[in-house]
């Protein structure tokens, strides 16, 4: 019964409604930017189902630009049937375990993969920190990507400081910790289907913001460390996205900055708010 589900859904895929571009593909050697949607927990089936149709219906896409929305679980064969065939969907977390079994509560990887979804948000700031719960620690975040990975999914890795730990000055030693288990569980051939999503967890949902030039500075200090400890190539092909109350009134500043390579969008990916940010591409 559930392989003819998943056929049933997988024919849909097919089905889906076609997009449309506008503007150039990046050079060779350019880093195409990521623009990341995350519905968080938010959605029933009529909103999710208006929201899709508003995305739509909301023009072409830049050619520079690749678009993925994160939608609960719940809502994955929905997004995966009927939104627009150039916007990937992505699920918001998935298992530790690399297979199917006695897992409760668990999605794993291959599942996802199966469905037809192509990315995964792992390592958001709200699930290092737990809702009434244990969070995610830095090791068992990289375990997910690396589980991630291997499964054949891309991976929005999710890193960044608290409001203490900027004002601390210890950004990039937070920073650089989270990154830090990837050195040994992950291949550099791995990081060609990871990228970094910088979250300053004290602008996620406060509608602050980090200016362009802080985000940079935070950006180049990421992209350093990452040629110091994977390699060089990686650090000039990783996207890096900012992922702090981006929204269309400030992506233009935002995307304009040289290691600033897409968004993870929360509040405005809710609305046609969304459809600017991407059209704040360069």
């Amino acid at each position: 019964m559930l392989s003819h589900i998943t056929e049933g859904i997988k024919h849909m895929v097919l089905k889906r409604p076609k997009g449309s571009s506008k503007g150039e593909p990046p050079k060779e050697g350019e880093r195409k930017y990521l623009i990341g949607g995350n519905w968080k927990c938010n959605g029933t089936l009529a909103s999710a189902k208006e929201l899709i149709e508003t995305l739509n219906k909301a023009g072409p896409i830049p050619a520079s630009a690749e678009v993925v929305v994160a939608v609960p679980f719940i809502h994955i064969p929905l997004a995966l049937s009927t939104l627009r065939n150039d916007i990937e969907v992505a699920a918001q977390n998935c298992g530790v375990n690399d297979k199917q079994g006695a897992y409760t509560g668990e999605i794993c990887a291959s599942q996802l993969v199966d469905m037809g979804v192509t990315w995964v948000v792992i390592g958001h700031s709200e699930r290092r920190e737990g809702f009434s719960m244990a969070g995610e620690d830095n090791e068992l975040v990289v375990k997910k990507v690396k589980v991630a990975v291997d499964a054949g999914l891309k991976v929005m890795f999710c890193i960044g400081e608290k409001k203490e730990e900027r004002e601390g000055g210890t950004t990039m030693e937070v920073c650089a910790a989270q990154l830090s288990p990837a050195i040994k569980m992950l291949s550099e051939d791995d990081w060609s289907k990871i990228s970094i999503a910088y979250e300053p967890v004290w602008a996620i949902g406060t509608g602050l913001t980090a200016t362009p030039e802080m985000a940079q500075e935070t950006h180049v200090g990421i992209r350093k460390w990452i040629e110091a400890n994977i390699s060089e190539a990686v650090a000039k092909s990783v996207r890096i996205q900012y992922g702090g109350s981006m929204k269309g009134a400030n992506a233009k500043e935002l995307l304009e900055q040289p290691d600033i390579d897409g968004g993870l969008i929360g509040g405005a990916s809710l609305t046609a708010d969304f459809a600017a940010c991407w059209n704040a591409v360069p």
